[in-house]
């Protein structure tokens, strides 16, 4: 692939607040007020500009800037935005970039966030797509896990983002949680299916060191390795009978509903990542902004601000680093790996490369080959991690 210039770019943007930290939480995020949120978004919307302004001074942007297919909204809790902070993001987002027309724009929400004032004011601006954080129907559940909201809660945000207008809406559920049984995940599979959501998001549960429900492990009974297999089955199951298609190990939607923004991860695209903590890829550089909201507010202040300032990681990928890349995200999606793209953006042939590890991997029932498609199979999916581990190169 020709790095020289990439003309497109996906935009991630971190929206580090929340009303209270989950228990199972290791985001870059936490509780604030009113002036600290103020102040974050007008350093948000000032990156956002000076990067814009930097990339447009280079040639074979498109009226001189760059192409935008997909901004995602994450955190945290974005829809802690009020109309006017969202309105200046937005602002500064189209003003530097060229916003595709038929962009995909998502913003997180969790319920008992928003209100019809703030879903009409996001519409407005852009946002086409929601994701709605239930994690589950249980009221214990939730509790359990530190969530905010209850599951009439999530009902009523539900029916008012509808109300909105919205018609691409994604709803992510949670397994493997302290104390939770098949049933209990059975119930709040047949309530989302039932609300009818264009996608779903299904994770398991990863105890991350240093979060409260990690540092409580001991105490808590979770479900067994058998069992989070039977989880994973049985969202299977039921989704696939609802009409969702599994399109990526954790996310199913109808057809045509395919998260385009996180596509564009899985399958090796470029993206800019503005925020703290925000990751992004763009020519072949992986780069990670700072964590400090401190450190990353007083520089976007200054009259003259150096962007360079604001990265903390940044790693130029090797060939190796790409072709790797591109095997662990790109079989992390049931549409698998094209032979033939592979060449094309590395210049080296696929089975040069990687044809012997594939053909083990074949013969063991975890890949399946047909043509120039390379794929998990069903059981590889089901251990997908030690699959993708065979992909590393020396």
């Amino acid at each position: 692939m020709d790095t020289a210039c990439v003309k497109e770019a996906a935009i991630y943007l971190h929206i580090p607040f929340c009303v209270r930290k989950c228990a199972y939480c290791d985001f870059l995020s936490a509780p604030a007020g009113d002036d600290a949120r103020r102040r974050y978004t007008a350093a948000l919307a000032r990156q956002i500009r000076l990067v814009g302004e930097s990339l447009s001074q280079r040639r074979g942007f498109d009226g001189g800037k760059l192409r935008v297919p997909s901004v995602f909204l994450g955190g945290g809790t974005p829809s802690l935005l009020s109309p006017s902070e969202a309105e200046q993001v937005f602002g500064a987002l189209r003003e530097a970039f060229a916003i595709a027309p038929d962009a995909e724009i998502s913003m997180e929400m969790n319920p008992g966030t928003v209100t019809a004032e703030k879903l009409r004011a996001y519409r407005a601006l852009g946002v086409s797509r929601v994701s709605l954080g239930l994690q589950s129907a249980d009221d214990r559940l939730l509790a359990a896990i530190g969530r905010i909201h209850t599951y009439e809660d999530f009902g009523r945000t539900y029916d008012a983002v509808r109300e909105a207008g919205f018609t691409n809406v994604s709803v992510d559920v949670m397994s493997s949680l302290p104390g939770q049984t098949l049933a209990m995940h059975e119930r709040t599979l047949a309530e989302v299916i039932k609300r009818a959501p264009e996608h779903i998001s299904s994770y398991s549960l990863i105890l991350e060191e240093g979060t409260p429900l990690y540092e409580k492990r001991d105490q808590l009974t979770f479900p067994d390795e058998e069992t989070e297999v039977a989880f994973d089955a049985l969202t299977h199951e039921m989704l696939a009978a609802a009409g969702y298609r599994r399109y990526e190990v954790s996310n199913y939607a109808k057809p045509g509903y395919a998260c385009r923004h996180n596509l564009r991860y899985w399958q090796g695209g470029d993206y800019l990542g503005f925020g703290i903590g925000a990751a992004g890829l763009f020519e072949a550089v992986r780069y990670r902004a700072v964590t400090d909201r401190e450190t990353y507010c007083a520089e976007l202040e200054k009259a003259a601000p150096d962007l360079r300032a604001l990265i903390a990681e940044r790693l130029p990928l090797s060939l190796n680093d790409r072709m790797e890349e591109r095997m662990f995200l790109g079989l992390r999606c049931t549409e698998g790996i094209s032979k033939a793209r592979f060449a094309a953006d590395f210049g080296t042939d696929y089975d040069r490369i990687y044809g012997k590890i594939t053909g083990q991997l074949a013969a063991e029932g975890l890949l399946a080959v047909s043509g120039d498609n390379v794929r998990l199979t069903a059981f590889g999916m089901d251990v997908s991690n030690r699959v993708l581990a065979e992909f590393l190169l020396e």
